[in-house]
Protein backbone atom coordinates (compact mmCIF):
# COMPACT_ATOMS: atom_id res chain seq x y z
CA UNK A 1 0.00 0.00 0.00
CA UNK A 2 3.18 2.13 0.95
CA UNK A 3 6.72 2.02 0.13
CA UNK A 4 6.77 2.72 4.04
CA UNK A 5 5.15 -0.38 4.68
CA UNK A 6 7.73 -2.54 2.70
CA UNK A 7 11.18 -0.40 4.42
CA UNK A 8 9.76 -1.67 7.72
CA UNK A 9 9.37 -4.97 6.49
CA UNK A 10 13.33 -5.24 6.42
CA UNK A 11 13.99 -4.92 10.23
CA UNK A 12 14.41 -7.24 12.53
CA UNK A 13 16.27 -10.01 11.29
CA UNK A 14 14.04 -12.88 11.21
CA UNK A 15 14.49 -16.07 13.83
CA UNK A 16 14.33 -19.51 12.26
CA UNK A 17 12.54 -21.84 14.71
CA UNK A 18 13.43 -25.50 14.50
CA UNK A 19 9.97 -27.33 15.64
CA UNK A 20 7.57 -25.26 13.33
CA UNK A 21 6.23 -25.59 9.59
CA UNK A 22 5.30 -22.82 7.60
CA UNK A 23 1.95 -23.16 5.75
CA UNK A 24 1.00 -21.08 3.42
CA UNK A 25 -3.22 -21.44 3.12
CA UNK A 26 -4.21 -20.75 -0.82
CA UNK A 27 -7.10 -23.38 -0.82
CA UNK A 28 -9.53 -21.12 -1.63
CA UNK A 29 -12.48 -20.63 -4.11
CA UNK A 30 -11.26 -16.64 -4.17
CA UNK A 31 -14.99 -15.45 -4.92
CA UNK A 32 -14.11 -11.96 -4.28
CA UNK A 33 -11.24 -12.03 -7.14
CA UNK A 34 -13.97 -13.67 -9.39
CA UNK A 35 -13.44 -16.81 -8.68
CA UNK A 36 -9.11 -16.48 -9.46
CA UNK A 37 -6.81 -18.64 -7.61
CA UNK A 38 -5.79 -15.31 -5.12
CA UNK A 39 -2.33 -17.08 -4.28
CA UNK A 40 -1.32 -16.79 -8.09
CA UNK A 41 -2.66 -13.09 -8.74
CA UNK A 42 0.39 -11.07 -9.26
CA UNK A 43 1.61 -8.25 -7.31
CA UNK A 44 4.73 -6.16 -8.38
CA UNK A 45 5.83 -9.17 -10.45
CA UNK A 46 5.42 -11.97 -8.13
CA UNK A 47 2.64 -14.11 -7.25
CA UNK A 48 1.11 -12.75 -3.49
CA UNK A 49 1.79 -16.66 -2.20
CA UNK A 50 5.58 -16.04 -3.14
CA UNK A 51 5.55 -12.83 -1.30
CA UNK A 52 3.88 -14.90 2.11
CA UNK A 53 6.21 -17.66 1.33
CA UNK A 54 9.68 -14.72 1.22
CA UNK A 55 8.09 -13.22 4.36
CA UNK A 56 7.58 -17.15 6.05
CA UNK A 57 10.87 -18.62 5.35
CA UNK A 58 13.59 -16.75 6.98
CA UNK A 59 11.37 -18.01 10.32
CA UNK A 60 10.62 -21.79 10.02
CA UNK A 61 12.55 -24.66 9.80
CA UNK A 62 10.83 -25.46 5.85
CA UNK A 63 6.97 -24.75 4.50
CA UNK A 64 4.15 -26.24 2.97
CA UNK A 65 1.36 -24.88 0.52
CA UNK A 66 -2.55 -25.85 1.07
CA UNK A 67 -3.53 -25.89 -2.35
CA UNK A 68 -6.69 -27.07 -4.35
CA UNK A 69 -6.41 -26.14 -7.48
CA UNK A 70 -2.83 -25.46 -10.00
CA UNK A 71 -1.20 -27.58 -7.86
CA UNK A 72 1.54 -27.50 -10.30
CA UNK A 73 1.91 -24.01 -10.15
CA UNK A 74 2.24 -24.07 -6.81
CA UNK A 75 5.13 -26.77 -6.90
CA UNK A 76 7.25 -24.87 -8.55
CA UNK A 77 8.00 -22.77 -5.40
CA UNK A 78 10.14 -26.34 -4.71
CA UNK A 79 7.75 -26.97 -1.56
CA UNK A 80 5.31 -29.77 -1.13
CA UNK A 81 1.38 -28.76 -2.02
CA UNK A 82 -1.38 -30.73 0.52
CA UNK A 83 -5.28 -30.26 -0.86
CA UNK A 84 -8.06 -30.49 1.62
CA UNK A 85 -8.81 -34.20 2.51
CA UNK A 86 -11.95 -32.93 3.84
CA UNK A 87 -14.52 -32.64 0.96
CA UNK A 88 -16.48 -29.45 -0.43
CA UNK A 89 -14.55 -26.47 0.12
CA UNK A 90 -15.06 -26.53 3.98
CA UNK A 91 -12.75 -23.01 4.13
CA UNK A 92 -9.14 -22.63 6.02
CA UNK A 93 -9.97 -24.99 8.41
CA UNK A 94 -9.79 -28.01 6.10
CA UNK A 95 -6.86 -26.96 5.15
CA UNK A 96 -5.61 -26.64 8.28
CA UNK A 97 -6.36 -30.05 9.00
CA UNK A 98 -4.78 -31.65 5.70
CA UNK A 99 -1.62 -29.61 6.81
CA UNK A 100 -1.53 -30.71 10.56
CA UNK A 101 -1.68 -34.45 9.67
CA UNK A 102 1.01 -33.92 6.72
CA UNK A 103 3.83 -31.67 8.76
CA UNK A 104 6.74 -33.71 10.54
CA UNK A 105 7.42 -30.98 13.10
CA UNK A 106 5.04 -30.40 15.75
CA UNK A 107 3.57 -26.61 15.19
CA UNK A 108 2.36 -24.97 12.03
CA UNK A 109 2.60 -21.57 11.30
CA UNK A 110 -0.26 -20.75 9.54
CA UNK A 111 -0.42 -17.77 7.08
CA UNK A 112 -3.14 -16.91 4.33
CA UNK A 113 -1.56 -16.48 0.76
CA UNK A 114 -3.64 -12.71 0.81
CA UNK A 115 -1.21 -11.39 3.60
CA UNK A 116 1.86 -10.39 1.72
CA UNK A 117 3.00 -7.90 4.28
CA UNK A 118 4.00 -10.10 7.11
CA UNK A 119 6.31 -8.97 10.16
CA UNK A 120 10.00 -10.77 10.26
CA UNK A 121 9.30 -11.39 13.92
CA UNK A 122 5.63 -13.07 13.20
CA UNK A 123 7.14 -16.78 14.37
CA UNK A 124 8.93 -15.56 17.10
CA UNK A 125 6.31 -13.49 18.98
CA UNK A 126 4.19 -16.24 18.58
CA UNK A 127 6.22 -18.57 19.77
CA UNK A 128 7.33 -16.56 23.01
CA UNK A 129 3.75 -16.07 23.76
CA UNK A 130 1.67 -18.85 23.70
CA UNK A 131 2.77 -20.55 27.11
CA UNK A 132 0.82 -23.64 27.31
CA UNK A 133 -1.67 -23.03 24.64
CA UNK A 134 -1.87 -25.64 21.75
CA UNK A 135 -2.83 -22.46 19.37
CA UNK A 136 -1.85 -19.06 19.58
CA UNK A 137 -3.54 -16.55 17.10
CA UNK A 138 -2.78 -12.75 15.77
CA UNK A 139 -4.96 -9.49 17.40
CA UNK A 140 -4.13 -6.54 15.63
CA UNK A 141 -5.77 -3.56 17.10
CA UNK A 142 -9.07 -4.43 17.85
CA UNK A 143 -9.13 -7.28 14.67
CA UNK A 144 -8.57 -10.97 15.36
CA UNK A 145 -6.68 -12.89 12.43
CA UNK A 146 -7.13 -16.35 13.11
CA UNK A 147 -5.55 -17.42 9.87
CA UNK A 148 -2.43 -16.02 11.28
CA UNK A 149 -1.71 -19.02 13.50
CA UNK A 150 0.60 -21.03 15.31
CA UNK A 151 -1.30 -24.32 16.57
CA UNK A 152 0.21 -27.87 17.46
CA UNK A 153 -0.34 -30.78 15.39
CA UNK A 154 -2.16 -32.51 18.47
CA UNK A 155 -5.46 -30.23 17.98
CA UNK A 156 -5.97 -32.25 14.83
CA UNK A 157 -8.47 -34.99 16.21
CA UNK A 158 -10.12 -32.29 17.84
CA UNK A 159 -10.53 -30.15 14.59
CA UNK A 160 -11.10 -33.27 12.33
CA UNK A 161 -14.62 -33.67 14.53
CA UNK A 162 -15.27 -30.24 14.37
CA UNK A 163 -16.03 -30.15 10.83
CA UNK A 164 -17.46 -33.52 10.66
CA UNK A 165 -20.10 -32.07 13.07
CA UNK A 166 -20.41 -29.23 9.90
CA UNK A 167 -18.84 -26.35 12.03
CA UNK A 168 -16.71 -24.18 9.85
CA UNK A 169 -15.74 -21.18 12.08
CA UNK A 170 -12.39 -20.65 12.54
CA UNK A 171 -12.72 -18.48 15.61
CA UNK A 172 -15.18 -20.79 16.78
CA UNK A 173 -12.46 -23.53 17.00
CA UNK A 174 -9.84 -21.60 18.39
CA UNK A 175 -12.04 -20.37 21.56
CA UNK A 176 -13.43 -24.23 21.86
CA UNK A 177 -9.68 -25.42 21.97
CA UNK A 178 -8.97 -22.49 24.63
CA UNK A 179 -6.05 -20.67 21.94
CA UNK A 180 -5.19 -17.12 23.05
CA UNK A 181 -4.69 -14.13 20.96
CA UNK A 182 -1.33 -12.62 20.95
CA UNK A 183 -1.23 -8.88 20.36
CA UNK A 184 0.63 -7.38 17.39
CA UNK A 185 -0.01 -3.24 17.92
CA UNK A 186 2.87 -1.55 16.81
CA UNK A 187 2.78 -2.36 12.64
CA UNK A 188 -1.21 -2.41 11.33
CA UNK A 189 -0.02 -2.50 7.67
CA UNK A 190 1.74 -5.91 8.38
CA UNK A 191 -1.70 -7.74 8.55
CA UNK A 192 -3.13 -6.34 5.67
CA UNK A 193 -5.41 -8.45 3.49
CA UNK A 194 -5.52 -8.04 -0.01
CA UNK A 195 -9.38 -9.33 -1.17
CA UNK A 196 -10.15 -7.91 -4.27
CA UNK A 197 -8.54 -7.03 -7.69
CA UNK A 198 -9.05 -3.22 -6.78
CA UNK A 199 -6.67 -3.70 -3.87
CA UNK A 200 -4.67 -5.39 -5.51
CA UNK A 201 -3.86 -2.85 -8.33
CA UNK A 202 -3.75 -0.17 -5.63
CA UNK A 203 -0.70 -1.99 -3.64
CA UNK A 204 0.52 -2.91 -6.61
CA UNK A 205 0.66 0.56 -7.92
CA UNK A 206 2.01 2.08 -4.86
CA UNK A 207 4.74 -0.44 -3.20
Amino acid sequence: MKREVLRRMHAPTPIKIADVTGVILAGGRGSRMGGEDKGLMMLNGLPLYQHVLQRLQPQVATLCISANRNTESYQQSGFPVIADTFPGYAGPLAGMLAALRFINSSWALFASCDTPFLPPDLAKRLWQQKGEANAVWVRNGERDHPTLALVHRCVADPLADFLHRGDRKLMLFLQQIAAKAVIFADDPQSFTNINTPDELHSYGEEC
